[in-house]
């Protein structure tokens, strides 16, 4: 299935119906009085996550989303029936935002939230209503309430338990492909991975979501490359695998660029938890190894694993690393949710 985190849909609510100007008319009974009944409301808009859906595919083929116009009142009293809601389905971790595509109205990030887009019209009343002592024959229904109508951007942020960063062709899609199902694109030339990618991993007996993120550039947190839509993803792991191309002259520069960028973008980016590996070390002289990884811890300020995504050595020690760190966040989040017990006296 293609991946697809951003989308522009069109909704309206639905009208109101009419209501009614009816006069009972029965054998025998001369004057009966007004018995018009009332319009129906019309159908809401609402959005809501759903956790069987993992892109926004489906709203390239759909724009438009129309609610159900309530029913005109009829006689008898009879009132409309209102108009049918419709709900628009999105993957957990959308974010819906105003045509301007950066007033944010809602952040579905867990599974069944919903919130109300539009308000269907309201019904119109019937001439029952307008009866009273000096005018007993009304001929004076409301009409329904007018529909609302908008267009908006659906934005999709990947909620995985970790994320792969590095500049482009530095391994990560390679990565991903060893230690899970997934099949992303592998080649070499930059900007191989356009969309993001997941992949479910284990390690020991903890299972979690890497997301293979498309590359960073310099500039990235003003728009450039993949730029936003990149590090908007990046924004729900827990913990970010940092590949370093351990092939490159300059590895220290590559990782400053990274970080630079994630400080840049905010959103608490580069507080998260980060895993330094030196990637393509197969590829890498045994001397000139060990002085890439000095350097490069001296400039990270932690340890730094040795990994090939090609031959898979030390994979299984950062896939562990890995785990340790989702557990942890996957532990505090549990003691955040539970319910506080309060003993009576």
């Amino acid at each position: 299935m293609k991946f697809l985190d951003q989308a522009k849909i069109y909704i309206r609510s639905g009208t109101g119906g009419n209501g009614c100007v009816s006069f009972r008319r029965e054998k025998f009974i001369e004057f009966g009085g007004p018995n018009g009944g009332d319009g129906g409301k019309g159908g809401d808009v609402w959005a809501e996550a759903v956790e069987n859906l993992n892109t926004l595919i489906d709203y390239r083929y759909q724009q438009h989303f129309n609610a159900k116009n309530g029913h005109h009142g009829m006689g008898k009293e009879m009132s409309g029936p209102a108009g049918d809601d419709i709900v628009v389905k999105v993957p957990v971790g959308t974010q819906i935002y105003e045509e301007d595509n950066e007033t944010l109205i809602a952040d579905l990030d867990r599974a069944g939230e919903r919130v109300m887009l539009l308000h269907g019209g309201r019904g119109g009343r019937g001439n029952v209503h307008f009866k009273s002592s000096t005018n007993r024959a009304p001929r004076r229904a409301d009409p329904g309430g007018p529909a609302e109508e908008k267009t908006i951007w659906l934005r999709l942020k990947l909620i995985a338990d970790a994320g792969l960063v590095g500049l482009p062709n530095a391994g990560k899609s390679t990565f991903l492909a060893r230690v899970s199902q997934a099949k992303p694109k592998i080649a070499d030339y930059p900007f191989t991975t356009m969309h993001p990618q997941l992949g479910v991993v284990r390690a020991g007996s903890t299972d979690f979501v890497l997301a293979d993120l498309p590359g960073l550039i310099a500039g990235a947190h003003e728009g450039a490359g993949l730029g936003m839509r990149f590090l908007g993803h990046a924004e729900r792991t827990g913990v970010i695998l940092h590949l370093i191309d351990g092939t490159e002259d300059d590895i220290v520069a590559n990782y400053k660029t990274i970080r630079e960028e994630l400080v840049a973008y905010g959103h608490g980016l580069s507080e998260k938890t980060e895993i330094v590996a030196l990637n393509k070390i197969d590829a890498i002289a045994k001397d000139e190894l060990g002085k890439k990884r000095k350097t490069l811890e001296k400039a990270a300020g932690k340890s730094v694993f040795l990994i090939s995504g090609v031959s898979g050595e030390g994979v299984d020690e950062v896939l562990h690393a890995l785990a340790h760190e989702v557990k942890k966040r996957r532990a505090r989040e549990n003691r955040e949710t539970e319910p506080k017990r309060s003993w009576a006296p």
